[in-house]
């Protein structure tokens, strides 16, 4: 069944929607799902605040997490809406997938990216790097963000700025302080870091060990396969974080040395003067022409990438690229080669849609035709790849 859903397809997967709820922070709603299905999952669960899109990772969310909690599902029947767990294409499918270089460096399709809605400011936050990561059976998490103006054109939450790391004159032992209170009193440790005012259509690369707060905007990330985060911010617009959040992802022998969890930051990228200059990730034209325009929006970093791609309206386009992707649908309607495709305006929390495809390898060099049902509304296409596409730009 697989191998004939990837032949009927030439190549392409399409993928179902992925919610994720969260116990922290409110849901933004912007995600285009429906007003009664914010909290489709439970209560207890928190709100859907993200959408994971061509993901083989389990959301790290507690014990009532579920066993695919996180992870995509591709559409094998439209007429019954029959899905089949992304994963078990990737295995059975393996290189004829995902291609030569990352079946034989990884085994699998190691990346993915999400659309994460909080309507207030994340915790002052980092992820573990990979060697640290490692330590609880885990992967590290590099990540960057995109802000696309298709899902923020109407509001852009509470506080539409990001902290990145520490000022360069912050201490060390002030940064200890913190830790030590982080039962007793608001630490107020964002008062040791640096905000920036976010742009639309523009984006920022975040190493992992980087401490960060991201802004309350609709956010692409694309990012490694893992979902791993220590809370160093004890209070954030006033909801309190509990103590487990800081200490989660630490090994047990770790979780009660605060030196240990201290040593996850990467204290050299977190401090260095020049963050802007070296993450702040301006979009790079690849083409234009009377057709379409491709531009980069994740770029220069040994981990992932990504792209814009808008089809003007009422033109057709063949899409080229030199390694396999995940795609979405931000904006428009027309067809994205032998399927329909179609940013949504309002998801069921059950509804299929027709936004979100997985595209192979070889059919990614072959080409996908690309055709704008609009004439009037362009086509707006995301593409996240992982580190293992030529063609990404390695310099800011």
């Amino acid at each position: 069944m697989i191998r004939k859903v990837f032949e009927d397809g030439e190549g392409v997967l399409q993928l179902t929607p992925t919610w994720v709820p969260r116990g922290f922070n409110e849901p933004g709603r912007r995600l285009r799902l429906h007003p009664d299905d914010y909290y489709a999952l439970g209560m207890d669960r928190g709100g859907i605040c993200e959408r994971w899109l061509g993901s083989l990772a389990k959301a790290l969310n507690g014990p009532k997490t579920g066993e695919t909690e996180g992870m995509s599902y591709v559409l094998t029947d439209k007429a019954s809406k029959a899905t089949e767990l992304f994963k078990d294409f990737v295995d059975e499918l393996g290189a004829d997938l995902i291609g030569d270089s990352l079946m034989d460096k990884y085994g699998t399709w190691p990346t993915f990216a999400k659309l994460y809605d909080y309507d207030k400011p994340l915790f002052h936050h980092l992820h573990l790097t990979e060697e640290k990561a490692n330590k609880i059976g885990m992967h590290g998490k590099p990540e960057a963000y995109y802000f696309p103006p298709q899902y923020n054109c109407s509001y852009l939450g509470r506080f539409p700025l990001t902290y990145f790391g520490f000022d360069p004159s912050t201490t060390k032992e002030e940064v200890m302080e913190c830790l030590k209170n982080y039962d007793v009193k608001d630490t107020r440790i964002t008062e040791l870091s640096r905000a920036y005012r976010i742009q639309l259509g523009t984006g920022w690369y975040t190493p992992a060990g980087v401490i960060h707060a991201p802004a309350s905007l609709v956010t692409y990330e694309p990012q490694w396969n893992s979902d791993v985060n220590t809370i160093m911010e004890n209070v954030t617009m006033g909801e309190v974080n509990p103590h487990n959040l800081l200490t989660d992802c630490a090994p047990e022998e770790e979780k009660d040395d605060l030196d240990a969890i201290f040593a996850q930051i990467d204290w050299e990228e977190s401090t260095r003067p020049d963050y802007k200059e070296t993450y702040f990730r301006a979009p790079k034209t690849r083409c234009e022409s009377d057709e379409a325009v491709e531009k980069w929006v994740a770029y220069a970093n040994e981990w992932v990438a990504a792209k814009e791609v808008t089809v003007l309206p009422g033109q057709s386009y063949v899409l080229k690229d030199a390694a396999c992707y995940c795609a979405l649908v931000s904006q428009g309607h027309g067809t994205f080669g032998k399927f329909e495709c179609q940013a949504p305006e309002l998801v069921r929390y059950e509804d299929l849609t027709a936004d979100e495809f997985f595209v192979s390898e070889a059919a990614a060099k072959k080409g996908i035709k690309i055709t704008n049902g609009s004439s009037y509304e362009p086509l707006v296409i995301l593409q996240n790849f992982a580190n293992n596409n030529p063609e990404v730009p390695e310099t800011v």
